[in-house]
């Protein structure tokens, strides 16, 4: 009523973290009385001693404690009252001073949300769309009248997950998509609200008594079903008093400040890690960034992120003029400009957008720079129309240099921006002109620009203007090229997100249109897919496949269904439940084709409960006419907490750069060869001109489902590489290079990397009015320096005095990067959350040293040593409540969630289950007396004990005097739930530190290399013969004395114990070679210092080293084991050849007592030290010696410890047996004596095919190695369950070994032979030639260049062959058929349909020995091969070459001709790759063809080799017949006149059926749409043979002679068989 005031108590609390009590909690508390009157229009309501109370404890035994300085900042806007307007319980509009800030109006907002109520008169439950806070929600109403006491009870409740229209806002989540499939299975978020109402009745409606509010919002990044963070939201509204004063208001102007539902204001700028207090925000800028370029050089500090994230927020909050004071200010020192673009770029305000435009027209950017920042500014600045209009300026978009960038940032910025709001239509007409305007004028860059931001927009109104560049809408796009084809069906992507069913129906027909590209075809199939079909459109893509013609595309659709048959992820479910009903249609044959067809390969893995996912897949598109692919595709799609993302995608399509890479450079066109090969196919009806692959490489990077930068690689700019390439180029650079050396170089080269590389933020209102955020912040700052110098020889006299110098630097690396999740209450005055900190610091050593003395052949390599304490790693995760406000930054208050006592309480009998088990024994039977003693044990084993994970792991290096540990500590709320966040909310703990270790002081670490004469200089430790028998001396020495010294039976035990072991020793080196003398036995049986190792020593050998006996053993058994194993697989390995003095005796003569050691007998080639230099210059470290015996062909390499007395080594030793045997042995131990391995390398022939094997045997190895040994073995054993290969049992102990044969030039035959298997394998097939045979023989032109011997290997393996013997010609692509050929007519076999005409191959039949001949057009050269008196001749230009002059290599060294015997037939053989003909051969009644993988666009009799077995029978003009004999006579060159010289007497006529035929009920006569072979005029038949060809029937009556010139053009109307002539008779005097 007008002139009363009603009093309440009103208090507000929100509080957030884990349900369980004992945890920690951060929260806020209002408390006020709550005053509301009435005026004229409107109501007034009026806090009255508010107070703001803070709460950051373990829940709930701590409280709430006040904030006084907070409540005395906010007292005057809490105290200013607000006017709102209210009728029949709905608050209508809300005023407020415009002093007040909106923080505060949300909170009059919250409270006013109370006094909400829609009450039906009629109706006791009912629901409805009602405003709140929140937005508009469905909310249910329940209400109960009780008269007795004369109250009313109401129940209102609120599902705020079902709203109308709801308030959040979601910050960098434009690009996510929400799968609503997967919210199906679970929630992430979920939030939900109740109101009790105590009303007491009144005459004028009901006055509220009493009101509670509780709010509950449940957050999991895993699902909210395994365990949940919670934020609480209560409300109590309580009626005190009513007073008849009327309420005053200050004397101010109220504007509307909208109504009940909530308005974000200064907490969008807020971000909820930090709290700050901005004073002077243009000092605290600058007092920041002072600090960022200071503590982070050299070294990245532990706290940079932090640092930089409120260097960002300060930007934020800065006006755009102290932002360019800042920079005018610093611009000039790079390592402030560069952390300010930095910060700027990410700033995600339009602010960022116009700085970044400003500064590049200004010239203070440079084009690196720019794009960097752009790239940065567009993926984060919010959507809005300004952020568009800032990005369609023309100015900018007209630059070239950043055009590209921006164009695909504007399309990306509006794309989306109609994600946010669908209704909405922008102009595009700018983009619709540009793709106009290209096409007209055949700018395809642009028009390829116009189309990417199309796609990157997506808006479905684009579809038409798409559409015109598909020729299956526009006659006009058939004149495209392809890659602008593919281009506008891939802009169709988006628009599918949005309108499926649109694209569904285009991309449908695209795929079905059979006249297009194959990769066009692909292209919408990928398309069609993506948007997710339904079950009766993949059926119907199914059934298409059953008569595809295209292997290319079926092998494509047929891997992408069956990879969808096995998707996990929920968005794809029906799709995969599609795709496997219609598997069930297609023939399993498909799976079978190899990986030259084009195919999509998918992985995914989607764990539910979790609600996490990820999805990867690629797309192969391919021409099985080469290995390298057309194009291929690649995307990565993460799932999370119910949304999508298009994470990563990139593509790479590849035109015309393998012929670039492998045809023959610099050479010339020939324009009399191009001429010849012109005039031939223009006799060939209506033939087709192939366009020449031009190169080209177009690349393009997609991120978050925006294209955000590609690239083209055209024919200039691969030149452009080719000349920067050259060798003079190079040569200028290293000479650069070498001159900087001799000067001497100070480099000083730092480099600063922060990023903020996530932020996602979520804020809703709760009921109180105060925001609810949700976010996640990772950022990092990179760091690495390099300071040093370089100086080289003053005068050097050669090259390799001039490359010595010496390099000093310094290069410090540093990482740290901290990552933040927070739930909680944000604003700019306040903050209590829940947050959890990931943090990670790294830093790498820095100094270190280079001397490279190249003329002296020595390179050295100095590092400090460790002389402190040095951390390299840390890391840590921890999750804390946390309670702070503006006015006492000093005084906020953090909880560990987990609190450190919790092990203690946790340790003790849980209360919980105690009643849990008195409940147990209560609800017994009455007879029970005892409690059984299980019960409590069940129930405790139901709760996870807490158990804190500790772990220290240290690995201590003595000899470099460091030691390094990693120390884990962990410990989390997982015990409470088994839950990943649970597992997350704890405090985890990892660091690795390193440290010196206790002994001498170290100086420095050396490693360094000696190579040649001086090596010898460098050893340290001396490893030979004498220092062995100084030793033995000294150890029969002690003996001696033990024996005088030792009486009795322990010198009878240790005599008799050495008796023995010597009788063993000498026993087994007798059995081995009697040539080796009885005082190598002695030694080698006193080696070991213990009676074990004794044991071992005296059964492995005797005097020389184990290496030596595992050589001898391994000479007598490598025959006999090959022949065994390889017997499985029915195969035998031979030797080629072995040394015939090579036998035991020889191998121990050559490695006789003096020459055990090398050292003896040679100097050392290579001296290898890792040392550490000790202050007191003792050595300690290890040496590695390489010491090379030419005149033995035997090497050896040692490796010792420096350490005086230590005889620990490893030994290796290796021979060349003979020109096709090598043999090493290495082991390791006290003196190289414990372990032993050996392994042996030797060729031969297995079939008589050239064969290698590699084996490997041991005698003792350590117990470690077994142990991995065992696991390889394992995962070896499940190859033949997962491949198709072999397997076979055989026995074989301590030995394994390889053996790779050639099956033929094109593949391999492999075997493994382990200890209790064979696996085996034939034809693995090969992607090159093997250089064996008459490749070995080809290949002798190529041997002083090794890029083209290599070249020559893979063309040759990867050819298409073509090949005719006697009549039957099987074509490239397989196919079979008989050639009638017409006599003395030239065929077509194979030509290169490119404008280039590179040559072609022409076969004709001569008389009377109806012999073939081949004519080859080739570079400028004619080549004949035919066969003359039984002889096989060949003539070039016109001249015979004689069969000695064989081979013949033309001028240019591209063209080789040979004999050549294949199949055992002898021919001759034209070989010229670098022209696109691989080989050419020719015999007796027999010739082969073959072109290089690269030659795509070949035409001929021989077809095209591309693989399409169902598209064979090609004529000129692209167009198929199913007949072979139509095929072949389509492609003869007919005669010219009866008189030609040639005596080629045939010409194609079109025929008329012999018969009239009744067609659609009517007599039709009827003429051959395709030419038949017929005799000149004035010739007469003499042979003839059936062909089928298409004829066209007109009425019997018509007159048919006007139309007999475009008879070609006419429709086919039915198939008949016609007579073709293939010898003609001319009269002398025909015309």
């Amino acid at each position: 009523y007008p002139g009363k005031t009603y009093e309440y108590q009103y208090e507000a609390v929100v509080m957030g973290g884990l349900p369980e009590k004992g945890l920690a909690r951060a929260g806020v508390k209002v408390r006020s009385k709550v005053q509301i009157g009435a005026e004229a229009q409107t109501f007034i309501l009026k806090l009255v001693q508010p107070e703001i109370f803070e709460y950051s404890g373990i829940w709930p035994n701590d409280s709430f404690s006040s904030d006084p300085k907070l409540t005395s900042t906010l007292a005057a806007q809490l105290k200013t009252p607000v006017k709102f307007e209210y009728t029949n319980g709905v608050v209508g509009k809300v005023f407020a001073p415009a002093s007040m800030t909106t923080t505060v109006l949300n909170v009059y907002r919250g409270i006013l949300s109370i006094l909400q109520l829609n009450i039906k008169k009629t109706q006791n439950v009912y629901e409805l769309q009602e405003a709140s806070v929140h937005g508009i929600c469905k909310t249910h109403y329940a209400l109960r009248e009780e008269q007795e006491i004369d109250r009313i009870f109401l129940i209102k409740s609120k599902d705020l997950n079902q709203c109308q229209s709801k308030i959040y806002k979601d910050i960098s989540l434009d690009h996510a998509e929400n799968c609503v499939e997967c919210q199906a299975r679970g929630s992430a978020l979920k939030t939900a609200a109740v109101s009790n109402y105590l009303m007491k009745p009144t005459p004028s409606g009901s006055l509220i008594m009493n009101a509670t509010v509780e709010e509950l919002i449940q957050f999991s990044p895993f699902n909210i079903l395994k365990g949940a963070a919670q934020m609480e939201s209560k409300q109590t509204l309580t009626f005190l008093d009513n007073k008849n004063v009327q309420m005053q208001t200050p004397q101010v102007e109220y504007p509307q400040r909208g109504d009940l539902q909530y308005e974000f204001g200064s907490e969008l700028l807020q971000t909820p890690i930090q709290l700050l207090k901005i004073s002077n925000v243009k000092a605290q800028m600058k007092e920041i960034l002072e600090h960022l370029v200071t503590m982070n050089a050299p070294k990245v500090s532990e706290n940079a992120p932090l640092k930089f994230i409120e260097f960002i927020q300060l930007l934020r909050m800065a006006k755009q003029e102290n932002i360019q004071q800042l920079w005018e200010q610093l611009h000039n020192k790079p390592e402030y400009k560069y952390w300010i673009l930095s910060a700027v770029s990410v700033m995600g305000t339009h602010t960022s957008l116009k700085f970044i435009k400003e500064k590049f027209f200004v010239n203070q950017l440079s084009l690196s720079e720019t794009a960097s920042a752009l790239l940065s500014a567009l993926l984060s600045v919010s959507v809005d129309l300004e952020s568009v209009e800032i990005m369609m300026s023309p100015t900018i978009q007209n630059t070239t240099a950043v055009r590209e960038i921006v164009m695909l940032g504007y399309g990306a910025l509006v794309g989306r921006y109609y994600a946010k709001n669908p209704a909405v239509q922008l102009n595009q007409d700018f983009i619709y002109n540009l793709a106009t305007e290209a096409v007209s004028t055949k700018n395809y860059a642009d028009l390829t620009l116009a189309l990417k931001v199309l796609g990157n927009i997506g808006y479905p109104g684009s579809l038409k203007a798409i559409q015109k560049n598909i020729p299956s809408f526009s006659k006009a796009a058939g004149d495209l090229p392809l890659r602008i084809q593919i281009e506008a069906v891939l802009a169709l992507r988006n628009i599918a997100k949005r309108e499926p069913k649109q694209v569904q129906e285009r991309v449908l027909q695209v795929f079905m249109d059979h006249s297009l590209d194959p990769e066009l075809r692909i292209a919408a199939a990928v398309v069609l897919f993506e948007s997710k079909p339904p079950l009766g459109l993949v059926n119907m893509i199914a059934a298409s496949l059953l008569k595809e013609s295209n292997l290319q595309v079926t092998s494509f659709v047929y891997s992408y269904m069956k990879a969808m048959t096995k998707t996990t992820v929920p968005d794809f479910v029906s799709v995969a439940a599609a795709s496997n009903v219609a598997m069930k249609m297609l023939s399993p044959k498909l799976d079978r084709l190899s990986y030259r067809y084009s195919r999509m390969f998918y992985y995914d893995t989607y764990y539910s409960p979790w609600m996490m996912g990820a999805a990867a897949s690629a797309y192969y598109i391919n021409e099985a006419a080469t290995i390298f692919p057309r194009a291929i595709m690649a995307k990565t799609r993460n799932y999370l907490a119910g949304i999508s993302a298009d994470v990563f995608e990139f593509g790479v399509r590849t035109e015309g750069i393998q012929e670039a890479l492998l045809k023959g450079k610099n050479i010339p066109a020939n324009a009399d060869r191009i001429t010849k090969i012109k005039q031939v196919v223009a006799a060939l009806q209506n033939w087709k001109k192939h366009p020449s692959s031009k190169p080209l490489a177009s690349m393009y990077v997609k991120f978050l489902g925006q294209e955000i930068a590609f690239l083209n690689v055209d024919r200039a700019i691969y030149q452009q590489i080719i000349e920067h390439a050259s060798i003079a180029d190079i040569q200028g650079s290293v000479r650069s290079a070498l001159n900087a050396l001799r000067e001497g170089y100070t480099m000083n080269w730092n480099f600063y990397k922060p990023m903020l590389a996530a932020e996602i933020r979520r804020i809703l209102p709760t009921s109180t009015g105060f925001p609810m955020e949700l976010s996640f912040y990772t950022a990092a700052v990179a760091a690495a320096s390099l300071k040093g110098d370089t100086t080289g020889p003053v005068q050097p006299q050669t090259l390799m005095q001039l490359l010595d110098t010496n390099i000093r630097s310094s290069v410090p690396c540093s990482v740290s990067m901290h990552t933040y999740a927070v739930m909680g209450v944000n604003t700019a005055y306040f903050q209590a959350s829940l947050l959890s900190r990931a943090r990670v610091h790294t830093v790498l050593p820095s100094k270190i040293e280079a001397i490279l003395e190249m003329s002296k052949g020595n390179y050295k390599i100095q590092l400090p040593s460790v002389q402190d304490i040095y951390k390299i790693a840390s890391a840590s995760v921890e999750t804390f409540a946390l309670v702070r406000n503006v006015e006492d930054l000093a005084a906020a208050k953090s909880t560990p969630v987990l609190p450190a006592d919790a092990a203690a309480r946790r340790s003790r009998p849980s209360s919980r289950i105690s009643r849990m088990a008195s409940s147990l024994a209560g609800g017994m039977s009455a007879s029970s007396e005892i409690i059984p003693d299980d019960v409590l044990r069940r129930i405790s084993r139901k709760q996870k004990p807490f158990k804190p994970y500790e772990k220290k792991m240290c690995a201590e290096s003595e000899t470099f005097g460091f030691k390094a540990c990693t120390k884990v500590e962990s410990y989390s709320a997982a015990f409470l739930r088994d839950s990943p966040l649970y597992g997350i909310i704890g405090n985890h703990t990892a660091l690795i530190k390193v440290k010196p270790v206790q002994g001498p002081a170290i100086e420095r670490i050396e490693f360094e290399v000696q190579v040649g004469e001086k090596a010898a200089e460098k050893i340290i430790k001396v490893i030979n013969q004498r220092e062995e028998e100084e030793t033995l001396e000294d150890k029969n020495v002690l003996l001696k004395l033990k024996k005088i010294l030792v009486p009795g039976p322990r010198n009878n035990t240790a005599k008799s114990s050495s008796s023995s072991s010597s009788s063993r020793s000498s026993s087994s080196s007798k059995s081995r070679s009697s040539s080796i003398s009885s005082s190598d036995s002695t030694s080698f049986s006193v080696s070991s210092s213990s009676r074990r190792s004794s044991r071992r020593s005296s059964s492995s050998s005797s005097g020389a080293s184990s290496s030596q006996s595992l050589l001898q053993s391994s000479s007598r058994s490598s025959s006999s084991s090959s022949s065994s194993s390889s017997a499985l697989s029915k195969v035998t390995f031979t030797a080629s050849y072995i040394h015939p003095n090579f036998h035991v005796m020889t191998l121990m003569s050559g490695l006789n007592l003096q020459a055990k050691y090398l050292s003896d007998v040679v100097q050392p080639s290579v001296t290898i030290l890792l040392r550490a230099v000790r202050v007191d210059h003792k050595p300690q470290g290890y040496q590695v010696t390489a010491y090379l015996d030419k005149a033995t062909s035997r090497l050896q390499i040692i490796l010792a410890n420096l350490v005086e007395g230590d005889k620990w080594r490893i030994c290796t030793d290796a021979m060349k047996l003979s020109s096709h045997k090598l043999m090493a042995a290495t082991t390791w131990g006290i003196k190289c004596k414990q372990y032993a391995t050996q392994v042996t390398a030797e060729s031969g022939l297995v079939d008589q095919m050239p064969a290698i094997r590699f084996k490997l045997a041991w005698d003792r190895i350590p117990r470690r190695i077994q142990h991995y040994a065992q696991k390889v073995y394992k995962y070896i054993s499940r190859i033949p369950l997962e491949t198709q290969v072999s397997k076979a049992k055989v026995q074989k102990e301590r030995q394994i070994s390889l053996t790779v044969a050639a099956d033929s030039e094109k593949s391999l035959y492999v075997a493994l032979n382990t200890e209790k298997r064979t696996y085996y394998k034939h034809k693995v097939a090969l992607p090159f030639c093997l250089p064996f045979g008459e490749t070995a023989a080809e290949l002798e032109a190529y041997q002083s260049n090794f890029v083209d011997l290599m070249s020559y290997m893979y063309t040759k393996g990867n050819t298409a062959d073509c090949t005719m013997i006697s009549d039957t010609l099987r074509s490239f692509n397989n196919r079979k058929f008989i050639n009638e050929m017409p006599h003395a007519c030239s065929q077509v076999l194979a030509y290169d349909a490119t404008e280039e005409h590179k040559f072609m191959v022409e076969l004709k039949r001569s008389s009377p020995e109806e012999q073939y001949q081949i004519t080859v057009t080739i570079s400028n050269i004619d080549i004949n091969m035919y066969l003359k008196d039984a002889a096989l001749k060949v003539n070039i230009n016109g001249a015979d070459i004689p069969i000695s002059d064989r081979p013949y290599v033309d001028s240019t060294g591209t063209i080789q001709i040979r004999q050549k015997r294949e199949n055992r037939i002898q021919g001759i053989s034209l070989i010229a790759p670098k022209h696109g003909l691989q080989e050419v051969f020719f015999g007796y009644n027999t010739f082969k063809i073959k072109v290089v993988d690269w030659m795509r666009k070949v035409s001929g009799v021989c077809g095209i080799p591309d693989g399409e077995t169902r598209q064979e029978y090609r004529k000129p003009n692209g167009q198929r017949t199913k007949d072979p004999v139509n095929h072949a006579h389509h492609w003869v060159v007919p005669g010219k006149s009866c008189r030609d010289v040639s005596e080629c007497f045939v010409e194609r006529q079109s025929v008329k059926l012999e018969k009239q035929v009744n067609l659609h009920g009517q007599q039709s006569k009827c003429y051959s749409v395709e030419p038949v072979l017929r005799c000149l005029a004035g010739c007469t038949t003499l042979r003839t043979t059936a062909v089928n060809v298409g004829f066209h029937c007109v009425p019997a009556d018509s007159n048919i002679n006007q139309g007999l010139s475009n008879i070609s053009e006419k429709s086919i109307d039915l198939i008949e068989t016609a007579e073709a002539h293939l010898a003609c008779r001319c009269a002398p005097q025909c015309a």
